[in-house]
Order: structure tokens, then sequence, then C-alpha cells
């Protein structure tokens, strides 16, 4: 039977959290975990999802970047003036417009986006960890699944 502020009734009369109050619930969680992992960087999850786009799409412009981070554009200048200033990322004319400006990752950017992603990867294998690899096999397969119908 269906509660329909938040759950679903158990069978002990409880209510159990809805499925998607659940899979939200492990988003916040990997998210929070996240944070705490990209600490000894000094870079914040958005500056890592930032370093990541332009690191998939190189050399990009910044209008790719704030299209794949969902932000105005003129707001990813402020987190690409970051990761610049700690010599992340360069920009540089684009070759095909001169009044358009792309930026690509350094060597020490991709040292470090490389070192975020075994990081993140780690992190997530721990959160995941007491799950049996079989019940891992199954999460990915349903995630997935739900990931690529919509």
């Amino acid at each position: 039977m269906r509660n329909e502020s938040s759950g679903v009734e158990g069978s002990a009369g409880g209510v159990e959290p809805a499925l998607g109050e659940l899979v939200m619930e492990v988003a916040r969680g990997l998210r929070r975990r996240f944070a705490a992992t990209l600490e000894p960087w000094g870079i914040t999850p958005h500056e890592a999802r930032a370093l990541r786009v332009v690191g998939r799409h190189e050399p990009t412009r910044l209008g790719v970047v704030a299209q794949h981070l969902r932000i105005a554009p003129r707001s990813v200048t402020d987190v690409v003036d970051s990761l610049e200033s700690r010599g992340f990322v360069a920009r540089e004319p684009d070759p095909s417009d001169r009044r358009a400006t792309q930026v690509s990752l350094t060597t020490q950017g991709r040292r470090v986006l490389d070192e975020l992603d075994e990081a993140r990867r780690a992190d997530h294998e721990g959160y995941f960890a007491d799950l049996s690899e079989r019940d891992r096999t199954a999460l990915a397969r349903i995630l997935g699944r739900l990931v690529d119908e919509r």
C-alpha cells in the first residue's frame, strides 16, 4: 500500500522510504563524500566537474562548458578563471573565430584530473564495498538501464 507522503507501507506497518527517495539519498551521500575527497586538491565539486568537461571536450569554448554544467555562460567565466589561476587550464583564441576563446587542460590540469578521477573511483568503490559483487553488478545494470532509457 502506498503512503502518499514519502514511502511505502512495510509489512510491520512502518513506512519505508520510496525508491526515488533512496536513490536521492545515495546521490547526496556520494556528493558529500566527493566534496570531502576533493579537499586535498583545494578544488570544489563545481570546479572538478568543469575540469572534467574541459578534459572531455578540449579544446572547447566556454559556452560548451557552461552548457554541460547547466549554468549561464557568464557564470562559467569565474569557474574557468579559478582553474586558470591555479594552472589547470589555459585559454587561447579559437582558430576558427578570432572573437571567441577556447579552453584546454594544461599538463598540470591533466594530472590533477587524472588524480581526481582515481580518487573518485576509489571513493565510489568504498561506498559500495558492503554490497556483494552480485548486488553491485545488479545495481549497475538496473541504474544503467534507467539512464539509457532517459
